[in-house]
């Protein structure tokens, strides 16, 4: 459909003006990484013409040759008509600096957490150095295990996932930013093969999407896999094991941080013996929790 496009549409600005309009004719859904039509497309165009992804406005004027428009064509096609997340048409996502590889094995990075290693977690568990052993549980494409890595350089970090898939994606992003010998990937529902394992801090944003609201979701969110996105009737399954479990993985003064999307009432509801602290992302500020061990234990 938007193939016929190529004919007519000469530059870079008007391919991002026709994009534009195009996906909001189409009703696209954002939040693999951007929240807007423009946005979106500004971030396709670049890409697919390996461009830099922070300089729109001086390409706006370049007149794209014919390979050019019958890529970005394609590229649109694809976007509309399949509803494909930018990220697994590009094969990439961006959380802050960090760059990561994605495809459909892995849902698109996207989560709070990110921004608030290690600046936000500093009053909880002090100077960087103090973290020496860590885990990113439900690691996915094991992008905040990365930046685990980069935050606490004195850390070991563990990265657990219970698909196999999703391993060999975060296999692949450890490698390329050379942390293979920090990072040590396990298969794992959970805590169920961590063993004896025990640290100073515990991270994850495991699945979370009630029952009703997967009933729900956006095309988009429908090319992810669904096992990294469904966290029962109520959106806690995984949450119960994580607050159940948590205190016979974590140190003495270790730090369980969690995110559990638009969950609180729901969560603090579960566990209203729990002192749940709420951390404030540029995005959210009831979205991602922290407990130290002592509450998960006085409280559990």
């Amino acid at each position: 459909m938007t193939s016929g496009a190529a004919h007519d549409l000469v530059t870079l600005r008007d391919w991002l003006r026709y994009a534009v309009s195009r996906f909001g004719e189409a009703g696209l859904a954002f939040g693999h990484g951007t929240t807007n039509a423009f946005d979106e497309a500004a971030y396709l165009l670049l890409h697919a013409l390996h461009l830099p992804l922070d300089q729109l406005d001086p390409f706006l004027d370049a007149r794209l040759t014919s390979a050019e428009r019958q890529g970005i064509a394609q590229l649109l096609d694809r976007r509309i008509e399949q509803r494909v997340p930018a990220a697994y048409l590009t094969r990439e996502a961006w959380l802050g600096a960090f760059r990561f590889y994605i495809d459909e094995r892995v849902i698109v990075p996207r989560s709070f957490i990110a921004e608030l290693v290690p600046g936000a977690l500093e009053p909880f568990v002090g100077d960087a150095g103090n973290i020496r052993v860590a885990l990113d549980l439900c690691t996915g494409s094991g992008c905040l295990a990365i930046i685990m890595a980069h935050a606490y350089p004195e850390a070991d970090i563990d990265a657990a996932d219970i698909s196999s898939d999703a391993l060999a994606v975060a296999q692949r992003n450890v490698s390329d930013y050379g942390l293979a010998d920090r990072i040590n990937l396990i298969r794992s529902d959970l805590f169920d093969n961590l063993a004896d394992k025990s640290y100073d801090l515990i991270i994850s944003n495991p699945p979370y999407v009630t029952a009703t609201a997967m009933a729900e979701l956006p095309q988009e969110y429908r090319h992810e896999p669904q096992i990294a996105l469904a966290g029962g009737d109520d959106g806690l399954d995984p949450l119960r094991g994580i607050i159940e479990n948590a205190p016979r993985f974590l140190r003495a003064d270790g730090t369980l941080v969690v995110e559990i999307g638009h969950n609180r009432d729901a969560a603090e509801s579960a566990f209203p013996r729990l002192p749940f602290v709420w951390l404030e992302a540029s995005g959210s500020s009831d979205s991602v929790f922290l407990l130290k061990r002592e509450d998960l234990v006085a409280g559990g």
